[in-house]
């Protein structure tokens, strides 16, 4: 028996959506505005997961021209259909909803097709038993907004090999509650007699829940369950420690049991700097409705997953890795955990045998265009991220370093600037100068820190760890007072204040991220 721990996706992997295909499970995460978009995960049990790719990855896929880093990619459904995997999104920045094909999960995936008439956000596939295949979604109230996040769930027949809308869009179902805000990431399933639509509602923050509703026509009329929402923490408090959950998606595994996976947060002292995380409950049916962690009501830190006569022999440990450390001149290229924000740094980046050399670019972490800052989810409260940098050719306007980053407005960078470390906190978009001192060794270690929302930087030279800030506050960094729909990321970045001829290249010897436990005060 496997033992899940929650969360299962550590980290910024909000709005997940799962499919089974014999005893395989995939799973995808919206993305935003970082490139590559859309994770693609690959589990054999729902308690190990593996990255195995990224669903957009060519710039002609997805186009997020001084897209904030917020916008871009939304809620992605991912679902298999005929020896062909299928990914439905929406890029509330350029295109809207659009579908993408692969034979292999691992891609290539096909270019979008953009689906005309599908309006709203957050759609989805169903396959039926008869062939037909039905889009559901959710757009706003065709009669004026009543007020914010007055929506409607609509389902419509989808020409799934012309990739069309076809026949009578229905308003299938408006949530659970009366006068509910918000229901939206619906998806459609046959189970048994009953067409059921699960679906989120209340927004992604601390009124998030889950509803169900069932018809015997996949049109409707649908019925919701006595008992919505089936499953929330809203009614838990500030102090419960994992929040905000929501969104969920079924699965079924080889041996019948049903399984869900859905969005939530754990919160440090009220605030959330790591975003939403992907989760996994179990689920049966009890007259014909289904029950979320039956006798339980709220998510578990471990899930037995009854899977030992089809799943292999498989290690301990589960996602993510404990600590990851990137030795640059061993590498050809960035693994598929790696971003950039909106496109991709292809002519920013060489790798050779001395490491990294990551092109020192005009555009900047406060804009919306093409920063050369390389990164990977904070999936911890608890970690320490180290570079190590040759110094010796940042002249003077240019930068580099290692960045926290939430958001344009809202990030904290240490950075290298002529012999010089500094740490600077973007706080709403207004730069403050932390600490500066000398920092003349090249190459340069510098470090960064975190315990839940407390900060410390530091250098390393012969003489040890030698600090430039200790404990400072960035619970700005958090969705709480940033705002938005993402997590911190952090890794390395290059900039220049100059648009020079001859561009200056930052060279990166390593690059490390590992998790630590807190030290218990008594």
């Amino acid at each position: 028996m496997s033992v899940a721990k929650n969360p299962i996706l550590a980290g910024f992997y909000p709005d997940p959506s799962i499919c089974a295909v014999n005893d395989d499970f995939y799973l995808v995460n919206s993305s935003f505005a970082y490139f590559p978009g859309l994770p693609v995960m690959h589990s054999k049990d729902l308690a190990h997961w593996e990255q195995i790719g990224n669903v957009l990855d060519r710039p002609s896929q997805l186009p997020l021209q001084d897209a904030g880093v917020s916008r871009g990619l939304f809620a992605p459904t991912i679902r298999y259909n005929d020896g062909l995997f299928y990914v439905i999104c929406t890029n509330v920045s350029f295109g809207g909803n659009f579908v993408v094909t692969a034979e292999n999960p691992e891609g290539p995936w096909s270019e979008p097709h953009y689906i005309e008439g599908a309006d709203g956000i957050d759609p989805s596939l169903f396959f039926d038993e008869d062939g037909k295949c039905y889009y559901i979604g959710t757009h706003a109230n065709v009669d004026g907004c009543r007020y914010d996040g007055d929506y409607y769930i609509y389902i419509q027949e989808f020409d799934y090999k012309e990739f069309k809308l076809v026949g009578k869009r229905v308003e299938a179902w408006n949530g659970a509650l009366r006068g509910v805000h918000w229901p939206e990431g619906p998806h459609l399933y046959k189970i048994g007699d009953w067409y059921y639509i699960i679906h989120a509602e209340g927004g992604t923050g601390p009124e998030h829940a889950i509803s169900v509703a069932r018809s015997k026509d996949v049109f409707g009329p649908y019925e919701g369950c006595p008992r919505n929402p089936i499953f929330t923490h809203r009614h838990l408090g500030k102090i419960y420690p994992i929040q905000y959950v929501g969104h969920g998606d079924l699965v079924q595994a080889v041996n019948g049991d049903w399984y869900m996976v859905m969005l939530a947060v754990r919160p440090t002292k009220g605030f959330t700097t790591m975003g939403r995380e992907t989760f996994l409950a179990r689920v049966i049916f009890e007259d014909e409705w289904p029950v979320v962690n039956p006798g339980l009501g709220v998510l578990s830190d471990n899930l037995n997953i009854r899977l030992d006569e089809w799943k292999p022999e498989l290690p301990e440990t589960t996602w993510p890795n404990v600590s990851k450390k990137y030795e640059f001149k061993e590498m050809k290229s960035f693994g598929p955990e790696f971003m950039t924000l909106r496109a991709p740094l292809t002519d920013s980046v060489k790798f050779d045998e001395d490491g990294l050399l990551l092109k020192c670019g005009t555009d900047n972490l406060s804009g919306t265009g093409v920063p050369s800052y390389v990164c990977i989810r904070q999936d911890s409260k608890f970690f320490e991220a180290r570079a190590t940098l040759y110094t010796d050719n940042l002249m003077m306007g240019t930068r580099a370093g290692l960045c926290l980053f939430q958001s344009e407005g809202f990030h904290v960078r240490f950075e290298i600037t002529e012999n010089r470390g500094r740490v600077v906190l973007v706080n709403n978009g207004k730069e403050e100068l932390i600490a500066e001192d000398a920092l003349r060794e090249s190459p340069a270690t510098i470090i960064m820190k975190v315990s839940g929302t407390s900060l410390s930087v530091y250098s390393l030279n012969d003489r040890g760890m030698q600090p430039f800030v200790r404990d400072l506050d960035i619970s700005s960094l958090s969705t709480e007072v940033a705002g938005g729909f993402v997590g911190c990321t952090v890794g390395i970045f290059a900039t220049d204040g100059d648009d020079r001829e001859e561009p200056v290249f930052a060279r990166f010897k390593s690059f490390s991220y590992e998790r630590f436990e807190p030290v218990i005060k008594d």
